[in-house]
Formats: structure tokens, sequence, C-alpha cells
């Protein structure tokens, strides 16, 4: 039997290299029309910045050893061209000598991933400083230009993770960053509450940031940016990060089934619609594991567990791939951001509106213990049945740890009925006697149960922002918190004496505070029959 795969960057080798172990007689061959096979493009930013120094360290594999060790043939700076289904063979042009020739398959796996979408911005095809970063040649091409030109300044175009990361270690060089995106936050598709503390981190660390602005044109060969206010901005390199689009327009051609957005559809078992052909990785379309409806991969790690299950498919074991989850970690400065599942932004674009969400900010270890921080966590559920669709952190400290065991728990089909049961390790310099994961199961349960009503600043009727009574209940030590003016500040520690002060006529909320207080005021009031809604911000 003969396997060819298309595409040998993440899926691609993993498939290839377990396919290998399970058979020694299955003739692999890995056609890539790149340089390189088998890097760790999630590293490249960080190539970029000198934290990582030595370009190999982040090529897992070469050609060379994947022969001597794997006894699998590729070829790279080749590009199949067409399939043919019927025939069951591929063109192939050796991008070098620019000669075709063609291989027959029994099996053909597509791994082709995605490419950067750049936007339509008039005088962009006079620029000679702008690059983008999708492989190990484009970093090499953005540290040359950093070593001959030395710039001083640096716009990216887009304020995804992947532009955030970049914008870090290119300060961390010494280059003053500019960030510009045509959406009102940063680092899309992280909610507000998540958005926001990311927002700040840049800020502190000297990043501009141009938001709800596009680059209307670009002139002087890329130094001068007119944005679409008016406004101009000069830069010695452009970068950008502006999102990606599915390489499919090869199983388009060959009549292979694709989703409005480009992906390629694939079955349980990563089956094509043409027969004998299967698709794994960031180009193709499979359903959600947490709601069953179609959705891209689009993430390097799945890309790897796909190729591995995708292996044991071919080889006759009865698996099949049971969807996909998202769960994606950044680092951006000093803080940690991470998800898994669903965003508010995500579930709105999926049309699902049944759901409630908690916001709460303990600290990520005991506080009593030296460095302890503030962990904001945000959970999102099903509004009847308490179902975890997702979840979002930022922090910097115990992030990925507390958005690793969500994730965990999603995959069990775990509630948020089931996160106080969750015994997680207690240490004062790594958690809490009560774990945030379990403190947010108890404040969600509150949500449900209504406890404790909670609403957005954003969903507060606009008549209530005239008429209700809004308290903080801080200490007089304590700073302000929050973006609402309040109508009284009544501390915690008084609010028993002093209930006499809280209308009963009125809509009560209390203001944004980090922490319990908010919901112990809430239970104090509860006690005098006084209904109080914590805001969210």
């Amino acid at each position: 039997m003969k396997v060819i795969v298309i595409g040998a960057v993440a899926g691609g080798p993993s498939f290839a290299t377990r396919l290998r172990r399970l058979n020694e007689n299955i003739d692999i061959l890995m056609i890539e029309r790149g340089s390189d096979i088998s890097y760790a493009s999630c590293a490249l930013p960080y190539y970029l910045g000198d934290v990582i120094t030595d370009v190999d360290t982040i090529i897992e594999r070469t050609p060379t050893v994947l022969k001597n060790k794997n006894n699998i043939d590729v070829l790279v700076r080749h590009e199949v061209t067409s399939i043919d289904s019927k025939l069951k063979q591929v063109t192939v042009k050796n991008l070098i000598t620019n000669e075709s020739f063609t291989e027959k398959y029994d099996v053909l796996v597509i791994s082709t991933g995605t490419r950067a979408i750049l936007p339509p911005i008039k005088g962009v095809d006079q620029v000679n400083n702008s690059f983008i970063l999708r492989n190990v040649n484009d970093a090499n091409k953005i540290k040359d230009y950093i070593t001959a030109e030395q710039p001083k300044t640096a716009t990216i175009i887009g304020a995804g993770v992947a532009g955030l990361e970049i914008a870090e270690n290119l300060e961390d060089r010494g280059i003053a960053v500019t960030i510009v995106d045509q959406l009102a936050e940063v680092a899309y598709p992280y909610d507000h509450e998540i958005a926001t503390i990311i927002n700040d981190e840049l800020v502190r660390n000297h990043v501009k940031l141009f938001l709800n602005q596009k680059i209307s044109e670009i002139q002087d060969a890329g130094r001068k940016l007119i944005l679409t206010d008016g406004s101009k901005l000069t830069t010695d390199m452009l970068i950008f990060a502006t999102g990606v689009t599915p390489n499919s327009e090869l199983a388009k051609e060959a009549g292979i089934q694709l989703s409005r957005d480009q992906h390629i559809v694939v079955n349980e078992r990563l089956e094509t619609s043409v027969a004998n052909v299967y698709a794994i990785g960031d180009v193709i379309e499979t359903k959600s594991y947490i709601t069953g409806l179609a959705t891209p991969s689009m993430l390097s790690s799945a890309a790897n567990r796909q190729g591995h299950l995708l292996a044991d498919i071919i080889s006759g074991n009865p698996l099949t791939y049971r969807g996909f989850i998202g769960a994606g970690v950044a680092k951006i400065f000093d803080l940690t951001a991470s998800f898994v599942g669903y965003t508010e932004h995500m579930l709105a674009v999926a049309g699902i509106s049944n759901y409630k969400t908690i916001f709460i900010t303990p600290f990520d270890h005991a506080y009593f213990y030296p460095s302890a921080s503030r962990l904001n966590l945000k959970i999102i559920f099903e509004e009847n049945t308490g179902k975890i669709l997702g979840g979002q952190a930022v922090g910097e400290n115990g992030v990925d740890k507390r958005i690793g065991e969500l994730s965990v728990a999603i995959t069990g089909n775990l509630t948020i009925f089931d996160l106080p049961d969750l015994e997680l390790p207690y240490s004062p310099p790594y958690s809490t006697t009560r774990d945030p994961l379990n403190t947010a199961g108890y404040v969600a349960i509150n949500q449900i149960s209504n406890t404790a009503n909670t609403i957005k600043l954003t969903e507060i009727p606009e008549n209530d922002l005239t008429t209700a009574f809004f308290l903080d209940i801080r200490e007089a030590d304590a700073s302000p918190a929050g973006s609402l003016k309040a109508s009284k500040n009544i501390p915690l520690s008084k609010l028993r004496q002093r209930i006499d002060e809280i209308p009963t006529d009125r809509k009560v909320y209390i203001t944004f505070r980090k922490g319990l207080s908010p919901y112990n005021a809430a239970r104090i009031l509860a006690g005098k029959e006084i209904k109080a809604v914590l805001i969210q911000e």
C-alpha cells in the first residue's frame, strides 16, 4: 500500500511517523512545498525575539532524519498541483526545476494548513519593508531585515494573539511597536473581561494601540501609513498578522466537499467526500465536541492529535474523532492568557444564546504566600443544565493549569455542578484551599440557583442607570474599582450596622469589585430581604 501526505508541518509528520510505527511495510511519501518540515510554528515569535537563538531547535525533524529513522520519503520544495481521484494519482511540480511528474496512491492525506490573509490596502504592492510570519523562511527574512536595517519602530497590523506575541518579542529587542486593528478590542476572540486586562498589559509595556482603525493607504514604500480616520503613522517595518484562510483550492478542484468558509469537510473518521482521501489539521472543518456544531480545527496541537488518530484509523482500528474542543495559551509580556472551548464572541457566531457567565478574580495561590496575584477567570455554561461551554483566564501564574483542568472537565462531560467536587492539589505556593475552579463552581451554582444575581455592566437597563441605587462596599483604605459611579459607599464591614441606609423602593446594584466581597454583601442584604444584583465588568 502507498500513502501520500500533502503537507509536512504539523499533522502530516504526526500521521506519517505513527503510521510507520504501526506498519513497516507501507510506502509513505510526504510532499511539502516549503523548504522546511515538522517545525514548531508557534515558536517563531520567540525566535524573532532571540529567546530561542538556534533555529534548528524548533525544527523537530528533517527529511534526512525521517528517511533514516522512519523510512519515510519526503519531497520539499515540491507542490501537488492536482488530484485525480479516479486514477488515484497526484501531479507534483518540482518548484526548483519546474518539472512535473505523477505519483500513484492508495490513500491520500491532505494536511495543507492555512495561509495568511493580506488586506486590500492601497499601496501595499509598493512596500519593501513588510512581512508575514508563517514559516521558518519568513522568520529568517524578518531577522535578516532587523540585522541589516536596525529598525527603531515596527507596526503590526492585527491585534490577535499572534500579533501580540510578535509585539512582545520585538519590544524586547528594543523596537517600539504600534498595533493597528479594525476591532474595538485586542486579543479576539477573548471576551471583554479578559481583553481589557491584556490591553492594559500592552500599554504598560509601551505598545501603542490604534483600535477601531484600518490602514487605508501605505505610502513611501511602507514607511508612512494612513489610517481610516486620517491619522498618519510612520514606521520602519510592517508585519501583517491579519488572520488566515485554508489552503483548500487543491481539494476544491478535485471535487472534495468544502464548507462555506472553504474548509475541507470531514466525518468522524476524518474522511473527505472523496473515497480514499482524508484530511487533517487547520484545513478541515470538523464538529465541536461541546455542541456538535460544525467548526474549523485551527490549532497545531489538534492537528498533531488528528494525525496520530488517523494513522490508527487507516490501520484498521475502530476509532473515531470525537470532535474539536479548542484550547490555547499565550504569553503576553508578564501575563498568561488561556482559553478552552467557546468564548461569547464565538457563541454569538454559532447562534447560541442560552448561557450564563461568571467572572471571578481569586488569588492564584494562597494570599499569604509571597507573590500571590489575581487570577482572572471566566466560565461560560448552559443556563439550565450547567454544561460547560468554555472558559478563559488571564493572570501572572497558574493560568494554563486551571484552563487545562477545565479542558479535562469538558472532555469528561462534567458540569459546573461538578467543579466544587474536584480534588485539586493544594500547597500555599501553588493554590488555595479551595482552588479557583472550586470557587468558580460555587459561583456558577449560585447564578443558576439565583442565590446571587449578576449582570454585565453593558446589560444594565438604561432606566436603571438613573433610578437605581448603586452600592460601593469598599473599605475606607481601598481604591475605587469599576467604571460606574456609586450612589453611596458603605464599607462591607459596616454594612450590617448601616443597613437602613439601603433604599427598599429602588433596585439595588453592587458595583464591581474583585473577590468575594460583593457576594458577601449581597447575602447580607438578602438576609434583610433586599435583593441586590452584582455588576460584572
